[in-house]
């Protein structure tokens, strides 16, 4: 039996239909992209990414066009279908890397595998190849995200805090000297005037985060996104209600230095000399 025929010849790719359906209701008002921009209060180059499929944007925003366009809950649902797409992590860690690459300022909570910003290349090779990539395109891919190590060089780098679980520095990798490679790494990076470094330890117990690890970025426009990343999978989180509860529990645990709250290793010497220890076998 031949397959049938969409009605509305739309296509049926959840992100071509969410930019299509963008595309439709401008059109159909014979609005110019500045337009919508100035009554939500978005910059319009936005709304040009959005409809020519490059981003989808937050949810924010589509409720906003939502509201203006007059389309009660229809832009937001194409929209969750759209970021719900298994095909979108691509796009969704481009769209990553593009506000890493913008952000003055970035906090990482670490609960398990050394920030991307630390990571050597060893550290790199043996972490992507667990995945599907080998060979050529494996070398590829390690040398990418070793560039990413010159966004905290030069006098104009933003600011980094990482807080790295202790189990971070207690997963050693396979060969002991590219381990202590990688912690004698960490330890350099970790003296740069714009990174901090803190450490939770085990014994700290159950503390906010756990499990969750995310970075936060702050772009030149002064708002604060978040991305959470799983072993397999991530998402670029910017609704402000969303990203303010993850903030509150980064906070929780970054500011936790307290005579009662001892278990959080924090700045410079403390910090490094738990790393000397474990690096010593400690």
């Amino acid at each position: 039996m031949p397959a049938r025929r969409a009605v509305t010849g739309r296509s049926q790719e959840p992100r071509k239909r969410f930019a299509e359906e963008l595309r439709l209701l401008r059109a159909e008002r014979e609005l110019p992209l500045r337009k919508p921009g100035e009554a939500v209060g978005w910059d319009w180059s936005l709304f040009s990414k959005m409809e020519n499929g490059e981003t989808l944007g937050g949810p924010e925003v589509v409720q906003a066009l939502d509201q203006y366009y007059g389309t009660p809950g229809l832009l937001l649902t194409l929209w969750e279908l759209a970021m719900g797409d298994p095909t979108q992590f691509k796009e969704r860690y481009r769209r990553y890397m593009t506000l890493e690459a913008e952000a003055i300022s970035l906090w990482h909570y670490a609960p398990g595998v050394m920030p991307g910003l630390f990571q050597t290349r060893a550290y790199e090779n043996t972490l992507m190849g667990w995945g599907t990539f080998k060979g050529e395109e494996l070398t590829r891919q390690v040398e990418a995200r070793l560039g990413r190590h010159a966004l905290l060089e030069g006098e104009d780098a933003p600011s980094f805090r990482a807080i790295l679980s202790e189990t971070v520095l207690r997963t050693p990798l396979p060969v002991r000297a590219e381990w202590k490679e990688q912690l004698e790494y960490l330890l350099t990076v970790g003296e740069r005037r714009n990174v901090t470094v803190q450490v939770v330890l085990n014994s700290a117990g159950l503390y906010p985060l756990g499990s969750t690890d995310v970075m936060f970025l702050k772009p030149t426009d002064g708002r604060t996104v978040a991305w959470v990343e799983t072993s397999h999978s991530g998402q670029v989180i910017e609704e402000t209600a969303a990203v303010d509860r993850l903030q509150l529990r980064y906070g929780l645990v970054r500011d936790s230095k307290t005579p009662t709250a001892p278990a959080l290793v924090f700045a410079t010497s403390a910090w490094a000399s738990f790393v000397d220890g474990v690096k010593a076998g400690g």
